[in-house]
């Protein structure tokens, strides 16, 4: 089957009938009114019939098959409108399901951390309890210090805040021993644990045992006669017995210096220094950490000294105070401590 427009089959038909009365010398033939309708455009279909080869010629105007491609464009954009809307249907299908399934897992999280907030609750009134017998076992009071303004919280998250704090503040007191410290002073009652602290900091341990031969303020000088300030204590000693620290501090001075011989001074904070005098030898360097009870020199006699002793100072702010009120402990032979006097 095929088509051939009308026209120029018109065309053939118009050029054949020309030669031929060219041929036989006539004239042309007139043209007919089918020939004129012939001129508008046509597409012919010829379809064979049967094994004969006959062949049957359908006329197809054109504006048929213009209105078949239009239809068929539209179609086209119909179907391609339909698909891009199903996809994106399927789009916003796919993103409501990711949404819903981050909220149940949203959800389920909250609902954990709600219990593990719950359980919380229930351990930090636990631990307020704890802190609040410890205290009234001991006598404490509150700290100022723990209870100062937290931008203004409720009242239940005061107390919350309050007992976590003064059970934190009992914990470190008892890792630095500094509570040990307090409870041997007798500082159980009506104390806070930061008194305990600025116990602890304090040289209240014994440097050496031994008698005191020479006490603090106006004495006469055993080299002139003449009365002179003693800045400190001698704590007779034997040559080359150890010397501890009385409380934690850093190695300020470790060398020779003038009549105190072999010296060294701690700093132990707060303002407090202490000062060791007629040292054999040293244990420690300048800008080293002792804690209370290291061993950090030796007795000797160095220096302007009588004999084998310790020259011991205790200095608040550089200015000399009887170290006497500060010697509460000293180390017992077994290791521990023990109240002095």
């Amino acid at each position: 089957m095929c088509a051939v427009p009308l026209w120029e089959a018109h065309s053939l038909i118009r050029y054949a009938d020309s030669r031929n009365c060219e041929a036989s010398g006539s004239n042309r033939a007139p043209i007919t009114n089918s020939e004129v309708t012939l001129q508008k455009r046509f597409y012919i279909l010829f379809v064979a019939r049967g094994d004969d080869g006959q062949l049957r010629k359908i006329p197809v105007p054109a504006r048929y098959l213009y209105v078949f491609v239009v239809g068929v464009a539209v179609s086209v954009l119909s179907l391609t409108g339909i698909a891009h809307s199903y996809l994106r249907m399927l789009l916003k299908v796919s993103r409501f399901n990711e949404l819903r399934i981050q909220r149940d897992q949203l959800t389920d999280r909250y609902s954990r951390l709600e219990k593990v907030a719950n359980e919380k609750d229930i351990q930090v009134a636990s631990l307020g309890s704890l802190a609040s017998e410890v205290s009234s076992l001991y006598g404490l009071k509150s700290d100022s210090i723990l209870t100062q303004d937290m931008s203004t919280p409720k009242s239940g998250d005061t107390d919350v805040s309050s007992s976590i704090a003064r059970l934190s503040a009992l914990k470190s007191t008892a890792l630095s021993g500094a509570a040990t410290t307090g409870i041997s002073l007798g500082l159980t009652q009506n104390v806070t644990p930061a008194d305990w602290v600025r116990a602890n900091s304090a040289p209240n341990l014994w440097p050496v045992e031994g008698s005191v031969t020479g006490s603090f303020g106006e004495r006469i000088d055993p080299f002139n006669g003449e009365g002179a300030f003693h800045s400190g204590v001698d704590i007779s000693s034997t040559y080359g017995q150890a010397i501890v620290a009385p409380a934690d501090g850093v190695v300020k001075f470790a060398d020779f210096m003038g009549g105190y011989g072999r010296a060294i001074i701690l700093d132990h904070g707060h303002g407090i220094t202490t000062r060791y005098g007629h040292l054999s030898t040293f244990a420690v360097i300048a800008g080293q950490r002792v804690q209370r009870g290291d061993t950090i020199g030796y007795v000797g006699l160095s220096g302007r000294s009588t004999g084998p002793h310790l020259h011991y100072e205790v200095r608040i702010n550089e200015t000399p105070v009887n170290p006497h009120k500060y010697l509460r402990l000293t180390v017992a032979r077994a290791g521990g401590f023990s109240a002095g006097s």
